[in-house]
């Protein structure tokens, strides 16, 4: 299994794909297969049988999974995206940009 930068609730943008330039919360983190899902991207369409819950069944959106590769972590600060070695965690788990002190 991969440790992976990207958890639950952090904020991502999507690099490639047809939602390419859309951000949004991680909702689900699959370490297994790497892939996210995202709010509000690759969203399909299910055809859903009516049950007691939903007596009325028919046709819900819901998010599909998206590779792992294909998003970047969105920084708190600047609002863009950057790569996910552009961070470290903090204490609360929280995302803290290192600094560029290197030179």
């Amino acid at each position: 299994m991969t440790k992976l930068f990207i958890r639950k609730n952090d904020l991502v943008a999507v690099t490639a794909g047809k939602d390419k330039g859309k951000q949004g919360k991680v909702l689900k983190v699959d370490s297994k297969s790497l892939r996210l899902v995202v709010e509000g991207v690759n969203m399909i369409k299910r055809h859903v049988k009516p049950t007691q819950t939903n007596p009325q069944g028919g046709i819900v959106q819901k998010e599909a999974s998206i590779a792992y590769s294909n998003v970047m972590l969105v920084s708190p600060t600047t609002k863009k995206p950057m790569r996910a070695s552009k961070f470290k965690r903090g204490m609360k788990g929280e995302l803290i940009e290192k600094t560029a002190a290197k030179k």
